[in-house]
């Protein structure tokens, strides 16, 4: 199962999801402003909607939702509006000479935090097709499901050590008081990358 080219995939995964996006930046702000607890919260949300598409990829779904394009464009709205919101609120705080909170937390219990960072992912209906495409790439045609959930338990832990290890990153001190330094322009890149996450999720080609 573990070949040379299935573990370039597993390195392009990782950095895929370290790059700059709607979920990482979230978990930052998360995690500099409400703390390691939220911010890890955050995490496991995120982890759990990437986790919900990538057995739905599995089990083939994602063929199934494709055929049922109305699916996929009301979750793309949706996602599309979150994502819009996020930017603006982020454009609002790098204009504002107050003091405002950091990055751009999700505030809340414990409880809606996870929801929120779950919402992120399964919002975006180019998750799946991620995945199905990662399957496609990485799995032989004659594929057992047995071996596309072991694919995916390869890929999802890559996840998990990526967005765990972003909640603890960015509730570290040293990335708190960096940020607080270059606040405006921190913030202005927060509204960047989830404008553009909008952006491409509303214009992604479903077919």
């Amino acid at each position: 199962m573990i070949t040379p080219t299935f573990l370039a995939i597993w390195l392009a995964w990782l950095m895929a999801g370290g790059s700059p996006g709607p979920a990482t930046m979230g978990i930052a702000g998360t995690a500099m402003n409400e703390g390691r607890s939220a911010g890890l919260a955050f995490a496991l949300g995120i982890c759990a909607g990437s986790a919900a598409w990538g057995i739905a990829a599995a089990l083939g779904l994602s063929a199934i939702m494709l055929a049922n394009v109305w699916l996929f464009e009301a979750i793309r709205y949706v996602g599309v509006a979150y994502l819009g919101w996020l930017a603006l609120k982020a454009l609002r705080r790098a204009m504002s000479k107050d003091d405002v909170a950091m990055g751009n937390p999700v505030t809340g219990s414990y409880g809606t935090i996870f929801a929120k960072g779950a919402a992120i992912h399964l919002t975006n209906p180019k998750a799946i097709l991620s995945w199905g495409s990662i399957y496609a790439i990485a799995a032989p045609n004659e594929a057992s499901l047995l071996m596309l959930l072991g694919y995916f338990g390869l890929l999802y832990a890559g996840s998990l050590l990526i967005f765990i290890g972003y909640a603890f990153l960015f509730s570290s001190e040293h990335m708190v008081l960096a940020y607080r330094r270059a606040r405006r322009w921190f913030d202005f890149a927060f509204a960047g990358f989830f404008g553009v996450a909008s952006y491409k999720i509303l214009t992604v080609r479903l077919t």
